[in-house]
């Protein structure tokens, strides 16, 4: 069969795939976050994060994606790191505080439906 010889020549030639950046990556989950691509999104952040455990802006934008696919604490653990790394940042600052007043209304509104269901 000749597919095989030419495919390991393809390899060969073109060599291995360049790895994204983190800067890539973050670039590629902004634009599937605003065409609402959640899951997308949240691929590229989790690699942007795992290229640049440092990167505050990917901490944050991975801490969005978690908001959005409903899952807080993630959430929120990731808004933490972000604002440790950068704690005078007004960008992070922001986006974490509309998630705290999303998520304490989340849990009044829980903890009143749990009130109303007792006997």
């Amino acid at each position: 069969m000749l597919i095989a010889p030419v495919f390991a020549l393809m390899l060969a030639t073109t060599g291995p795939l360049p790895v994204p950046s983190a800067e890539q990556e973050l670039g590629f989950g902004i634009s599937a976050a605003q065409k609402g691509l959640w899951s997308e999104a949240r691929f590229r952040f989790e690699r942007a994060v795992a290229l640049a455990p440092q990167n505050a802006k990917a901490l944050n934008d991975l801490a969005v994606a978690f908001e959005h696919q409903g899952e807080f604490e993630k959430a929120r653990d990731a808004y933490d790191k972000a604002l440790k790394l950068k704690p005078g940042n007004a960008y992070i600052l922001q986006n974490y505080d509309l998630f705290r007043e999303a998520d304490d209304k989340r849990t009044r509104k829980s903890r009143k439906a749990k009130e109303t269901k007792k006997p």
